[in-house]
């Protein structure tokens, strides 16, 4: 067989959180990449540096931070500790937790660069025609922003699907839990298991291709005179 079904279930676990995070992240990052295209706020700065911060934070003090947050004496751990949710660390969920916020950029800034690409022209026009802003964001915004969202989302699945050194510190490595495909890579190799190792991350390399010739293979050349 090709993949044994410790590489299966990997594979499984990274591909659901992956969509997961990409869904969290279509929630949350319209509205930030929004606010930080359109406001002029002096806490714009402050807060695209904080969004984009995991871009050059190291992985592993990302998840540092994140482990004392999600612990039990954390802020985050208190409060699902009073939820009666458990604690978060070394779960599936901690690893959602996690991955959303290492990904955020991914998400937030393509969608930004969407939005002010837009400009005020169109929604000036929807303002005299009374439209609503919920209306005018889903009738003007939303589809003049679609290859945006696009981009966001192809870019934040493929990063969560590459996430190592975050989910090693906040997941471990839990086999169906939160073993993820790039930690089943890292025992294989630990375990002398190259042929295995090899196999997996072929895998992985053809994915990682795939979606960048989809991500680049949308954008028209330039055309000749």
């Amino acid at each position: 067989m090709f993949l044994d079904e410790g590489d299966i279930q990997a594979i499984w676990l990274t591909v659901r959180l992956a969509g997961l995070v990409t869904a969290i992240l279509l929630v949350l990052g319209t509205p930030i990449a929004w606010w930080l295209a359109r406001s002029r706020s002096r806490w714009k700065g402050p807060i695209g540096a904080v969004v984009a911060l995991p871009l050059v934070l190291p992985p592993s003090v990302l998840g540092f931070y994140l482990l004392l947050a999600m612990g039990p004496n954390g802020p985050l751990g208190k409060l699902t500790a009073c939820l009666g949710m458990g604690a978060l660390p070394f779960t599936f969920w901690g690893l959602v937790l996690a991955s959303v916020f290492y990904s955020l950029p991914f998400m937030v800034q393509p969608l930004q660069n969407a939005f002010e690409a837009i400009g005020d022209r169109p929604l000036e026009v929807a303002a005299t025609l009374r439209a609503s802003r919920l209306d005018t964001f889903f009738s003007v915004v939303l589809p003049l922003s679609l290859p945006g969202y696009l981009t966001a989302s192809i870019l934040t699945f493929a990063h969560t699907v590459g996430e190592f050194g975050v989910v090693l510190m906040i997941g471990g490595n839990i086999p169906g839990v939160t073993r993820v495909a790039s930690v089943q890579i890292y025992d294989h190799v630990e375990a002398l298991e190259y042929g295995e190792a090899h196999r997996l991350a072929a895998v992985m390399l053809v994915f990682s291709f795939l979606v960048l010739l989809a991500l680049y293979a949308r954008r028209p050349g330039k055309q000749k005179d």
